[in-house]
């Protein structure tokens, strides 16, 4: 299993309306068939953090990571999202698959998805504030 994890803050500017329209989107990515399981709301970690919400999805595999990367929901949903975002910080995923290499497979499906989708990474440049963790 290999959970994603998101913590953001919506920018100054996101209207409550357009908070829970964003809400919406992520759950209806969250929802696609690749995913396990998952969970959309409220950051409950260190408010100094600068973070107020969470988005997380379980994903079996990487074949079913792939899928995720690629569903036409997750992909329309993205635009709608990620303008909102003041910060956005990806990750650190987590999993129980013991492969070594695990994290430069996943690293490399999401390298594949930007080559695919160079709009997409123009779209991530947007954010004020976007970390990797």
């Amino acid at each position: 299993m290999i959970v994603h994890v998101l913590r953001f803050r919506f920018r100054d500017e996101t209207t409550e309306q357009q908070r829970d329209e964003v809400l919406a989107a992520m759950r209806r990515t969250a929802s696609v068939d690749s995913v396990s399981f998952s969970t959309v709301g409220q950051h409950l970690g260190d408010p100094a953090e600068g973070l107020t919400h969470a988005f997380c999805v379980g994903i079996a595999d990487l074949a079913a990571l792939e899928r995720y990367l690629h569903d036409p929901v997750h992909l329309a949903g993205d635009p709608e999202i990620a303008p909102h975002f003041a910060k956005l910080v990806i990750g650190p995923d987590i999993s129980d698959d013991p492969d070594p290499e695990l994290a430069a497979k996943i690293e490399a499906l999401h390298r594949r998805k930007v080559e695919l989708y160079p709009e997409w990474e123009e779209l991530m440049a947007t954010i004020p504030e976007l970390v990797f963790a």
